[in-house]
């Protein structure tokens, strides 16, 4: 196993459980993160409905929202730890322990994808394997949603929630950037929203689609 991933999984593993206490009602103060979830649902009813994979769920939080949204959801994240948190807040949904670039999931078998917030530990030169992924477990116009730290750079996170040692990079990027790679997964980008930008730490909400089934990726 790579460095980073070892690192990134034990360190969450370590974390786990403050981490699931510092954000849980995070959502409910987050009316354009919640906005942006709410269209998430929509499009992926549009698109038929189905299994709705939230991919580096953490303690589950998003997940138990698009569920309580409607969507048949469920959770991957990369930490033992982390899972575990989310199976007994959200005993009733699914949640498994995986890696988003190599995802045990079938070809074309969700209907939606989520990645909020998880791809910022993931270096740059996995950033394509993973949107690779994506696209592969992805139904012909399903709907992908990603959220990300804006800027540029990174940093090393050397003590994390409750302030256990952690260590994990953690990664910024320009949307423009981000919907480059999208572009050469095979996916149409089709809308970005930027959250705080005044703030210390911007967001990008990036959502996009591979194309659908008869079409050659313009739709």
């Amino acid at each position: 196993m790579d460095d980073w991933l070892a690192d990134t999984r034990s360190s969450y593993d370590t974390v786990a459980a403050d981490y699931a206490d510092l954000i849980r009602g995070v959502l409910a103060g987050a009316p354009y993160l919640r906005a942006a979830l709410g269209l998430f649902a929509e499009l992926v009813r549009e698109a038929g409905g189905g299994p709705v994979a939230d991919v580096g769920c953490g303690p589950g939080h998003v997940t138990a929202h698009l569920h309580g949204l409607g969507l048949d959801a469920f959770g991957v994240d990369l930490s033992p730890g982390m899972v575990a948190v989310a199976r007994r807040d959200h005993p009733g949904l699914r949640f498994e322990v995986g890696t988003m670039t190599a995802l045990d999931l079938p070809d074309g078998s969700v209907a939606g994808l989520l990645a909020f917030w998880s791809l910022i530990h993931l270096p740059d030169a996995e950033l394509p394997t993973a949107l690779g992924e994506f696209r592969r477990v992805l139904r012909p116009g399903g709907p992908l949603l990603l959220g990300f730290h804006v800027g540029d750079g990174s940093r090393v996170k050397a003590e994390g929630y409750g302030g256990h040692p952690m260590k994990v990079r953690v990664h910024r990027r320009r949307p423009e950037q981000v919907a480059a790679l999208l572009r050469e997964a095979g996916f149409t980008v089709e809308a970005h929203l930027l959250t705080d930008p005044d703030g210390a730490t911007p967001g990008a909400l990036l959502f996009a689609r591979p194309p659908r089934a008869g079409n050659s990726g313009v739709h």
